[in-house]
């Protein structure tokens, strides 16, 4: 029985010393090298003799953070990574959260650092500089006791999502979760040394989790693509083709870019067989693109939030869609249980609308330091009064379709009252997502005015537009102003910021 997520490591490294284990633009470090330099990290940390708490990993996208992240699971602690490119008041604010008793980071941004920490009253929080421990002296007998003591419910990383106060909430995952996920993603994707991930997702955003353990478990090469490369689709086929890798694992809006720029007609991938997205909406319009030009890929809809370990249900793709189409997101993944439980708490029919919750191995231990918004989503199961029953309520609005694959609908803080209809702002994006003409699209509601706002990029005349909704939903549904912008604002993790697209609407109205 797997306890802790080093087992992946050592069994891999054991096996396949030599071969790459992550590659970024400055060069790679083999199975071998990993192992040796998260020993010596962890050795490193553990002279400070403190347990299962928070270590900042500090530094640029690059291999120095995994490893540094198995280091800290060396020492029997877990890892939470800040983003360099963040701005500093939300980096302050997770830093006072997380108050570590150490930081990894490097010269570069070892100033910055010192200057947050002292901001924050951190004045002794121990900086160690990634160059100096890389080759401290492993000490075994250390490592071997901090191991013996580790229970698979230990924390393994804290990733820290946006908060409603804007407070930032840390999301605390468990080893036992972690093998749960990485073991079911293995089984249903075929995944083998002879695999190699292009990886797109930061890693403080926990889409990173399956490129990072999968790849370790199977011994795939992991190739951390340059963030430039999405900005420039050909640039991004290039790479795919040149490192000859067969899996990836992007954000919807990252594969909706590259069929837009219409360089599929003309690409040729043919290392590329596994196509997995998740994140957000997987418009059908790009994703037949895709199909059309890329036939012989598996292509997967991955759905779950933070708190559940990255994923929680799947739909592999199977038959073909309409533009116009909601694209499943499938049914539960192994050990995981899904139940849609209503307004009124009670288990939905199919095709009624309810809240997705989630039961099983993959939930979160809750947000840390934050026992009072843990206890909001984390709760008893309203359905079971007999025992201790804990469900995550993601807040999402799902159904069940004829073939008990659940569709997406929206989200319960995007469901607005309408003329006295409540609405998914969600199915009226769907709606408009099938114009071709139409590149991306948003709704907000704006609530003084009781009207819903669309957002649009693309070359259409709003008359198209509003024809176009005028036979796909009701009159009630169709929006009151509609407002074509050049560009979308994104958060962090790649997906549509409709926090600021509503903080922009009110500023200019």
């Amino acid at each position: 029985m797997l306890i802790n997520v080093l087992n992946y490591l050592e069994d891999t490294a054991k096996r396949l010393p030599d071969k790459d284990a992550f590659v970024d633009e400055s060069g790679a470090y083999t199975y071998g090298e990993m192992l040796s330099i998260a020993r010596s990290i962890g050795t490193k940390i553990a002279e400070y003799d403190f347990r299962n708490l928070p270590v900042i990993v500090y530094l640029n996208k690059d291999r120095r953070v995994i490893s540094s992240f198995m280091g800290i699971l060396y020492s029997g602690n877990f890892y939470s990574p800040i983003d360099t490119t963040m701005p500093l008041e939300r980096a302050k604010t997770i830093l006072g959260v997380a108050t570590p008793k150490v930081v990894i980071t490097d010269e570069e941004h070892r100033e910055a650092m010192e200057s947050m920490l002292k901001e924050c009253g951190l004045t002794s929080t121990k900086i160690l500089i990634y160059d100096e421990i890389v080759s401290f002296p492993e000490d075994v007998e250390v490592l071997n006791r901090i191991r013996r003591s580790a229970i698979d419910m230990d924390p393994a990383y804290v990733l820290f999502t946006s908060g409603s106060t804007g407070i930032p909430k840390g999301v605390v995952i468990t080893h036992q979760s972690i093998i749960d996920y990485t073991e079911w993603v293995t089984e249903t994707f075929k995944i083998t040394e002879e695999d190699s991930f292009g990886n797109q997702a930061p890693f403080y955003f926990d889409n990173s989790i399956l490129d990072i353990y999968t790849g370790i478990k199977n011994g795939a090469t992991v190739y951390i693509i340059p963030k430039e490369c999405f900005s420039f689709p050909a640039k991004l086929i290039m790479y795919l083709n040149e490192h000859k890798i067969s899996t990836i694992f992007f954000v919807p809006s990252a594969l909706c870019n590259v069929a837009r720029m219409r360089v599929l007609p003309k690409a040729e991938l043919p290392y590329l067989k596994k196509i997995l997205f998740c994140g957000e909406v997987m418009p059908n319009k790009y994703l037949n693109i895709w199909r059309k030009y890329k036939k012989d890929a598996l292509y997967a809809n991955l759905y779950g939030p933070t708190e559940i370990t990255d994923v929680c249900t799947a739909y592999i793709v199977d038959r073909e869609f309409q533009d116009d189409e909601s694209l499943p997101i499938g049914k539960a993944c192994e050990n995981t249980d899904i139940v849609i439980i209503t307004d009124d708490n009670r288990y939905a029919e199919r095709g009624e609308l309810g809240e997705l919750c989630v039961r099983g191995r993959s939930l979160a231990l809750g947000y840390y330091k934050n026992p009072e918004k843990s206890n909001e989503v984390f709760v008893q199961n309203p359905v079971n009064k007999d025992y201790r029953d804990i469900i995550y309520r993601t807040g999402d609005v799902v159904k069940l379709n004829e073939f008990d694959e659940i569709i997406y609908c929206g989200r319960k803080d995007f469901q607005i009252k309408h003329m006295g209809h409540r609405i998914e702002l969600g199915e009226i994006e769907t709606a408009a997502d099938a114009l071709p003409s139409i590149d991306t699209c948003a709704c907000i509601y704006d609530d003084e005015k009781q009207k819903i706002v669309f957002f649009y990029k693309g070359k259409v005349e709003e008359e198209a537009i509003r024809a176009n909704f005028e036979a796909k939903v009701p009159e009630y549904m169709i929006p009151n102003v509609m407002i074509n912008i050049k560009e979308f604002p994104y958060n962090a993790n790649g997906k549509i910021d409709r926090k600021q697209l509503k903080i922009d609407y009110n500023t200019n109205t």
